[in-house]
């Protein structure tokens, strides 16, 4: 199948190697000319386990190509996707401008039968609005039976996780109208997973499936950051909380660590829009809403805690920060609990030090210039009054504390992510804090 995907950001890129892992060819067209030029070079722009790898095997096969003209990536596709960027604009609404660009440059040079497919998070409507828009366009070029129609086909990638979420996903959701569309789709997803987890649907449901997916899954983190807090108040332990409640079937254990709030490039964002959505119809969106004030509240928590400890003046203090990026494999700093954490310390008058092992040169360019950067969590501790772990990464789990413990200047540590026992801490010499386990510096 010819397949064109407009947009190499993180869904572009990664979905359109995995349709050309399974034997398509798939063009990939984005305007920035580096990008383009870095693909074709074998430089991958974002981190994703897998991706380097998976690219050059199949640019090397010939079924995967990188090119800035939409023209080019169009010839002969049977299928056009979207798949870039919709930020929150500055009232939390999904901005739609590079997705209308996206649909205004397929419609400029399309000359066949082809079907749009939205990847992109987008608004309720979205689809509609494109159907109409790549009408006009094809009305004003004389080619109104020009057989088009546009589709909707969420993403529900994890990153860190995005090659496996893509080659094997849980499920499949496509907005779709025609028994035509809804037969090349199920054609295209034969090879990554069974009919009965392909779910069709009328393109609103679908669009609204997205923001309704991740926003459950938001949910449940600020869900389980506020239990953490009264266990805090009340001498609980939220680790043992989350093993009752998890114990129950119908809830399980997915998505209830406590911690030190969510971020990234979805969830924040995802809300926030479902949010505008709603209330641009006369709701008001009391969950959603709440969900987010408990994330926004979650993620001063760490800043809030060292300040309990040391004051607000921490003037000749140098804290560690352990982890940048908003999760562990990526190294997407996009709403990233550290971000706050660093420019509060920063304001404290602490010198801030900070390691992660993939996101440092991303966050180079988020934080103050005043962070300085370790090449190792050896030369990050080394002389530091505290430790604060911001990012559960898997070496952080089975850290040698013994040995690490001599280069600190005071054992204070500070977990954001409860991925260290307490009793083991406090046995090595620490003064351990932590989220929810009733481990808060005296006030």
């Amino acid at each position: 199948m010819r397949i064109c995907f407009v947009g190499t950001g993180y869904v572009g890129l990664v979905t359109g190697t995995c349709f050309a892992e399974k034997g398509n060819d798939v063009c990939c067209v984005d305007i920035d000319n580096k990008r383009i030029e870095d693909l074709n070079s074998g430089i991958i722009p974002i981190y994703e386990p897998g991706l380097e790898e998976l690219v050059k095997k199949n640019r090397e096969a010939g079924r995967l190509s990188f090119s800035t003209e939409i023209k080019e990536g169009i010839k002969n596709a049977q299928l056009c996707f979207i798949a870039v960027g919709t930020p929150p604009s500055s009232n939390g609404s999904a901005d739609l401008a590079q997705v209308l660009n996206a649909l205004d440059s397929i419609g400029s040079c399309i000359d066949h039968s082809c079907f749009i497919v939205v990847k992109s998070t987008v608004p309720v409507g979205t689809g509609t609005l494109l159907w109409k828009r790549i009408r006009a366009h094809m009305h004003e070029r004389g080619l109104e039976k020009i057989n088009l129609e546009v589709l909707s086909n969420p993403e529900f990638l994890k990153e860190g996780m995005a090659i496996e979420d893509c080659l094997n996903p849980d499920r499949v959701v496509v907005g779709a109208v025609s028994d035509e569309a809804r037969s090349i789709m199920r054609e295209l997803y034969a090879p990554f997973v069974s009919e009965e987890r392909i779910f069709f649907m009328d393109p609103s449901s679908a669009e609204i499936t997205k923001y309704a997916a991740n926003a459950m899954l938001a949910s449940r983190i600020s869900f389980m950051n506020e239990i953490a807090q009264l266990c805090d108040k009340v001498g609980a332990d939220v680790l043992s909380v989350k093993e009752g409640i998890a114990s129950d079937r119908r809830i399980g254990s997915f998505f209830l660590n406590a911690g030190c709030g969510y971020g990234g490039s979805c969830f924040p964002k995802d809300v926030q829009a479902l949010c505008h959505i709603g209330e641009g119809q006369g709701l008001d969106m009391t969950m959603a809403s709440a969900i987010d004030k408990v994330n926004r509240k979650q993620k001063e928590l760490l800043q809030i805690m060292v300040r309990e400890k040391f004051g607000n003046s921490m003037e000749g203090l140098t804290i560690a920060v352990m982890g940048l990026a908003f999760k562990p494999h990526t190294d997407d700093m996009r709403e990233a609990p550290s971000i706050s954490l660093i420019r509060g310390l920063l304001d404290c008058g602490a010198s801030v030090k900070a390691y992660d092992p993939i996101a440092m040169d991303q966050a180079g360019m988020i934080l103050p210039k005043d962070v300085r950067y370790s090449g190792s969590i050896e030369e990050l501790l080394e002389g530091a009054d505290s430790a604060v772990l911001v990012t559960e990464w898997p070496e952080f789990r089975c850290l040698d504390w013994e040995k690490l413990r001599p280069l600190m200047k005071s054992m204070i540590l500070f977990d954001g992510r409860n991925i260290y026992d307490p009793s083991e801490m406090q046995k090595l010499g620490f003064e351990y804090y932590c989220i929810g386990r009733n481990r808060r510096p005296a006030k």
